[in-house]
């Protein structure tokens, strides 16, 4: 049997996850210095959070910066520092004005006090915010996350808050990072790679994959819904099979 096709409702992800790769590539190939590229990657950032808001998309988790990014020159990682804080600095008003509520997950203590203490304050004045939720994984690692969770549940456990034998799935997954949020159902890379990069491995375990060989400072709508499109084809089984998911949707379910 064949799947239904997916309502229009079920063809916009309610989350969607993004590796913006290609900043320094897009640089190079323009003969021009790597934070070039990234400051035309913080152009791609407000296409993708105007794509989000116009189609109703509402979480979108951007990877900005992972733990393994510190070990870049020294002098690049100086300049995405300035960067990043120049960005809290010039959007969060813009931001709030439409309704993105902003967070950050990642090991934040490893950025100066003055970009924590901007993070901060980008998240207390968004925190009311509900049209998009945009999350910022910076200094952030899919290990560490997995990681920072078990190091929870053990605190739990030896506090005589848990039971051991109690922990499950859902005990674990109570503890990550977005535990808040639905799972990705959408996860799109750009530049060329097909891997995630240890960028939310638990989180992904269910969600589509779209890469793209465009670089990150290329993006634009266009691309942004050929990935929707070939989204909404898909059929999302979650270990059933293509009956049971069929049987299963709405045309198929007795009033």
């Amino acid at each position: 049997m064949t799947a239904m096709p997916p309502s229009p409702a079920a063809a916009i992800p309610r989350h969607l996850a993004v590796i913006m790769d290609g900043n320094g590539r897009w640089a190079e190939r323009r003969k021009r210095p790597r934070i070039i590229g990234h400051r035309a990657g913080a152009r791609a950032v407000n296409v993708c959070i105007d794509f989000c808001i116009e189609r109703g998309v509402e979480a979108l988790t951007l990877f900005a910066f992972s733990s393994e990014n510190w070990g870049r020159p020294q002098d690049e990682v100086g300049a995405l520092m300035k960067l990043f804080l120049n960005a809290l600095d010039r959007e969060v008003e813009e931001l709030d004005r439409r309704g993105v509520r902003v967070r950050f997950i990642g090991e934040r203590e490893r950025f100066s006090d003055g970009i924590r203490e901007r993070m901060e304050a980008a998240e207390a004045q968004t925190a009311g915010n509900s049209r998009l939720n945009l999350v910022i994984a910076a200094s952030y690692g899919g290990r560490q996350d997995i990681a920072q969770a078990a190091r929870a549940l053990a605190a739990d456990v030896a506090a005589g808050r848990l039971r051991a034998e109690d922990i499950d799935e859902a005990a674990v997954a109570s503890k990550m990072s977005l535990a808040d949020l639905p799972p990705p159902d959408l996860f799109i890379r750009t530049g060329g790679d097909h891997r995630i990069s240890n960028f939310l491995l638990w989180q992904l375990a269910y969600t589509e994959l779209w890469f793209t060989d465009l670089l990150w400072p290329e993006l634009d709508a266009t691309t942004l819904q050929r990935a929707l499109d070939d989204f909404a084809g898909r059929e999302r089984r979650f270990g059933l099979t293509s009956a049971q998911v069929a049987d299963a949707t709405p045309e198929h379910t007795l009033a």
